[in-house]
Formats: C-alpha cells, structure tokens, sequence
C-alpha cells in the first residue's frame, strides 16, 4: 500500500470511528496517527478529517442526492471515505492525485466493486458545487435552540464560525527568544504570521502547518496555542514570586505560558488525570521550563493535596461544554448530551465553591471556560457571587469579548479566536 493510499485510508477509519461508532476526534487521532511515520501524512489525515466533520452535513447532502441508491449501515466506511474525498478537493489538494489515492483506498478497504461509484462521485465533484446547508444542521436541535436563546443577535454568526478552517496561532516563548526575532524565523522558513496587536507572545497563521516545520518548536521556542487561551495569562497577572495554582491545567499550555513569562512564580498545575499530567510534563520540558510543580489530583477535593499554604492567584480552566471550540472540535456537535450540561454547571460549581478558601485574602481567582453558554459562565458565575459574600467581581478590559454578566466572553470567529469565557474574582 503506498503512502497515499495508507493516509487515505487512516482517514477513513478515523472519521468512521467518530461518525458511526461513538469515538471522540482525539482518541481516534491517537490510535491512528502513531502509524504514518510521515508527520505530513499525519498533519494530512488531521486536516481531512476536521474539515469533513466541519461539513459532513454538506457532504452528506451531496451523497444523499448523487447516489443511485442510499448508502446502507454496512456502507458506514465507504461513506467516511467519500467524505474524506470530497474534504480532499476542498481544501485544495491536487484533484488527479486526490481522486486516484482515495479510488485506491476504496480497494484497499476490501470495496473493489466499489471503486468505480466512488471515482464517479469524486469527479462529479470537481465539476459541480456540492450542496448548500445551512452551518446550524451540524448542530443538534437542542444546543442550537440554546445559543440562539443566549445569543439571539449573534447565533448565525456563531453557527458560520464554528464551521469554518481556523487560522493557526502560535505563542512565543519568551523565556528564550522574543516575538521579532521568532517571526524573523518563520519567514526564513517560507511561513508568513502577522503579530497581534493586544498579545504580547502571539502570531497568527492563516494556514495551518506540522508543527514540525516550525522553527525550533522541538527546542522549545513556540508552542501551538489560540489567542483566546493565551489572553488567560493577561486576565490573571499574577505579581512576580506569586504563589500559583492551575486547578485544571492539562495539557498545560495557560501554566506553561504563566512561567514563560514570569520564572519567578510559585506555580502548582494539577489535573485530574495521570496520564495528562505526564504529556503536561512533557510540555513542560519542552520548553524547558524548569521548577513546574505539575500533579494528578482532584482540584475539588483539596484535603487529598494541599498543603495549607494560601495561594495568592488561582486558575480555574474549567471543564465545560467546550461550544466555543467547536471549529477546533467539532465532534463535540455528534457527541454532547443535553444532560451534560447540568452535570458540567455542578463540577463549575463544585470546584469553584472548592478552591475559593485555598485563595488569600486580596488574591485573584479567574474563571475560564471554551464554552459560549450563559448557564456555564455569567449565570454560573453570578450564583457564586450570590453565595460567597468575599468575592468581589473585576472589571476586565473591552478587548476580550462581549460583556456578559460581570465576566465577558469571546464569540467563535471574531478576531480569529475561539469562543471564551473570562470572570476575575478578588478575594475581599
């Protein structure tokens, strides 16, 4: 099997995983990336199948309405597979070897008897538009009925963003070499990156690369990180020396950036999970950045892991519906459950109810989520409020998002970063 074949066909079975059998985009990844040894093949099956998932209701449309026959259950590969094509010709790769590659494929699935619908499909492709559908169909009807109820004025314009290719932000690393000259390196490299006026350490990319290809990221010079998330270090502002915790940190990139810009912070990264803490260490090394006290813990249950010595700034990247990085995520539209929202608001709740005694007296505690829903954000935070008679909200400045509550939040798309949510708390 050649390497295109093979790439094709990695493809596939990861967008069948997800699509027809329950998986979620990252687990599936994991399990089939490690096999291409080519990091462009890789990079490759990532691209193809985000933006098959992103337009799989135009995809399907044009299945549904150019086949002689509905494709069955037993079909659910081969579908994943003309969705992979048609994901092939749109975001431009060469036609000819696109349409041999993926025929290929059809054979190496075992569908020989196949090949010749699919060759006829893909062609008819690269003749005629697909079918239009409007971006909200990916949602389910539920979810969409929320957004537009907590964004009326803005829900159509939150339903185009999150289907779209987002741009590629990088975050400098400081610690070792500053935005200019990191920039002066990406177009050395033939990358072009434009700085952002209102963050410090960001470069956008409009068109995604392996990380690979960009200049000493193995060295630890730059990390791949969106500018919303990279406007979270800002929100806290921890003094130098401060004493930091990041209740929710994997995979590490808001702690990571905390210490890149200040060494001299006190800065403990927990996560629930082991094995991201591990891939939170490795991050960590990475970008060399030493001193780091990253563990497996329960942030909810401070008994099992604090040491009783106040923290004078607290990080809560909460667990949420994740409905600001749906361009990023989209298998969250196939995935999420109209009850995860109430078990996602108590955690919310449960760790911020939590942490808020392990703060001193004067500190900062701010609360992020990826989320774009009310219930998750200014009413969560506006109940704590109502229950926690020492937490004083914070003004926070115009350039991070909409006003929503005593917080603001960041909508899918404008300025090219994702949906975020951001409230600062101060300790009375």
């Amino acid at each position: 099997m050649s390497d295109g074949v093979a790439t094709r066909v990695a493809a596939a079975r990861t967008l069948d995983a997800v699509l027809h059998r329950g998986r979620s985009l990252k687990a599936a990844l994991g399990a089939s990336l490690p096999a291409l040894a080519d990091p462009r093949d890789r990079a490759l099956v990532e691209a193809v199948v985000l933006a098959a998932l992103r337009q799989r209701v135009r995809y399907n449309a044009a299945l549904d309405a150019w086949t002689p026959r509905p494709l069955g259950q037993r079909d659910a590969l081969l579908r994943a597979l003309l969705l992979i094509g048609f994901a092939q010709l749109e975001l431009g790769l060469p036609a000819h070897a696109a349409l041999a590659a993926t025929v290929d494929a059809t054979r190496a699935l075992g569908r020989a008897h196949q090949a010749g619908m699919v060759n006829a499909l893909l062609r008819r492709a690269t003749r005629e538009p697909l079918p239009a559908a409007a971006p909200e169909a990916a949602w389910p009807d539920w979810l969409a009925a929320q957004v537009r109820a907590d964004w009326p004025q803005e829900a159509a314009a939150i339903f185009a963003a999150s289907a779209d290719r987002p741009p590629l932000w990088l975050r400098v690393n400081r610690r070792w070499i500053n935005r200019d000259a990191y920039l002066a390196l990406l177009r050395q490299a033939g990358l072009d990156a434009a700085p952002d006026p209102l963050l410090a350490d960001a470069l956008r990319l409009e068109a995604g690369v392996p990380v690979q290809q960009l200049p000493g990221f193995d060295a630890g010079l730059v990390s791949v990180q969106d500018a919303s998330a990279q406007a979270v270090a800002d929100v806290l502002a921890p003094a130098p020396g401060a004493r930091v915790l990041d209740a929710c940190a994997a995979p590490g990139g808001k702690a990571a950036h905390l210490a890149e810009r200040d060494p001299s912070l006190r800065l403990t990264a927990l996560d629930v999970d082991a094995r991201r803490v591990r891939r939170m260490q490795d991050t960590f090394a990475r970008l060399r950045l030493d001193g780091l006290d990253a563990r497996a813990a329960d942030a909810a249950r401070p008994d099992a892991w604090w040491d009783g010595a106040p923290f004078d700034a607290i990080l809560i990247d909460a667990p949420c519906s994740a409905t600001g990085i749906v361009r990023r995520q989209p298998d969250v539209l196939l995935h999420r459950r109209e009850a995860d929202i109430a078990a996602l608001v108590q955690m919310q709740a449960a760790l911020l109810d939590a942490l808020w005694p392990l703060l001193v007296p004067g500190g900062t505690l701010v609360y992020a989520t990826c989320s774009i829903l009310h219930a998750e954000n200014a009413a969560q935070i506006d109940r704590f409020l109502a229950r926690t008679p020492d937490a004083q909200p914070q003004a926070l400045p115009d350039e991070l998002g909409h006003v929503a509550g005593h917080g603001r939040q960041r909508l899918p798309g404008e300025g090219g970063r994702d949906g975020f949510f951001y409230a600062r708390l101060r300790k009375a």
